[in-house]
């Protein structure tokens, strides 16, 4: 009998509990994680080395005993792989070079060398697989197609994704041409984290919500759902994760027309509408507003419990509506784990 608590979620059980991660959960929010994070030097030299990684992502685990551990990794690691030039500047975020033409395009590596680069992913996937309590399930992740390629295009990430919408509107060939380099790459690189011991991934769609009509169809829905089924046919039984963030009325049917096994949810949403709208479909994962962690006091444990409750009727995996944000108490994410787990 399966006894990790998410995967019993993810395959559509009613748990009298739901069992309970957080978006980000290895963060700035923790001394422990800054302490990590200086002795790498940068956070780039954080992800790529393995003992490091693997350490920061165990850390809220020790401090809290969440239900999953998810890999400690950053959705701009695949470009960078595939060639692009990518930085940190402190305060403001990743940079990278640009893809603007087909010129930028054609200078990106073929998607099968991909390995070499991300190599130290996969070693810190081993690295927690080893040394997970039994009990945790281990998620490993990438960022989704339109999502990453809304960075490369602009180089950085943007309000508005605006860069993205422009090369769209006056070069579909070329954005198309991305969008499938990256779907394939993607694929490889979650296949390889499944390979070296991840047992479920979760694809992070963070801007989806900005693609509206068809083109939420053909960038955001239909690269999911060629993600998902190349997983499913080359490691079945898989359970998928998606995260199209703010994707409002669309989130409904995203799990049938994909074939994820969840659907996580942000927290513009109301839960008592994804409970009778998104949960009828299976599984559902969120969706706490963040800030609540950085406020705390009542409406903290109120709107914990508004959301347990809206959604126990159905396989319900409680999380936030999007990442910790690194101003938030440690001692309110324990206070919302009580609150969950009563």
């Amino acid at each position: 009998m399966m006894t990790k608590k998410i995967l019993r979620a993810l395959a559509g059980e009613t748990l009298p509990t739901p069992p309970i991660w957080m978006m980000r959960q290895a963060g700035r929010y923790l001394p422990e994680y800054k302490a990590t994070r200086a002795e790498a030097g940068d956070f780039l030299s954080l992800c790529y080395n393995p003992d490091l990684a693997a350490e920061v992502t165990l850390q809220p685990i020790r401090r809290y005993g969440f239900d999953a551990a998810i890999l400690f990794a950053d959705i701009l690691l695949v470009p960078q792989a595939l060639g692009c030039d990518l930085w940190f500047e402190t305060g403001e975020g990743p940079r990278l070079s640009t893809i603007g033409n087909p010129g930028d395009l054609a200078r990106l590596k073929d998607r099968d060398g991909i390995h070499t680069t991300l190599g130290p992913v996969y070693e810190t996937v081993r690295i927690l697989r080893r040394e997970l309590p039994s009990e945790v399930t281990l998620i490993g992740f990438a960022g989704a197609p339109w999502t990453v390629a809304t960075y490369m295009i602009a180089g950085r990430g943007t309000p508005d994704q605006g860069p993205a919408h422009a090369l769209k509107a006056s070069d579909r060939a070329t954005f198309t041409a991305l969008i499938d380099l990256l779907t394939g790459a993607t694929i490889d690189y979650l296949s390889a984290q499944i390979e070296a011991g991840a047992e479920v991934v979760k694809l992070f769609d963070s801007w989806a919500g900005s693609l509206k009509g068809q083109d939420f169809d053909d960038f955001a829905l239909a690269p999911a759902k060629r993600i998902i089924a190349e997983l499913k046919s080359r490691h079945p039984g898989l359970p998928i994760i998606a995260f199209p963030r703010e994707a409002g009325d669309r989130y409904e049917g995203f799990a049938k027309a994909t074939g994820a096994d969840c659907v996580a949810l942000d927290n513009s949403v109301a839960a008592e509408w994804a409970a009778a709208h998104v949960q009828k479909d299976g599984c559902v994962q969120g969706n706490l507003d963040p800030s609540l962690l950085v406020t705390g006091g009542d409406r903290l444990v109120s709107e914990t419990k508004r959301i347990v409750a809206a959604f126990s009727k159905g396989p319900h995996i409680f999380n936030l509506g999007h990442g910790i944000t690194p101003d938030a108490d440690p001692e309110n994410v324990h206070r919302m784990i009580e609150a969950v787990r009563g």
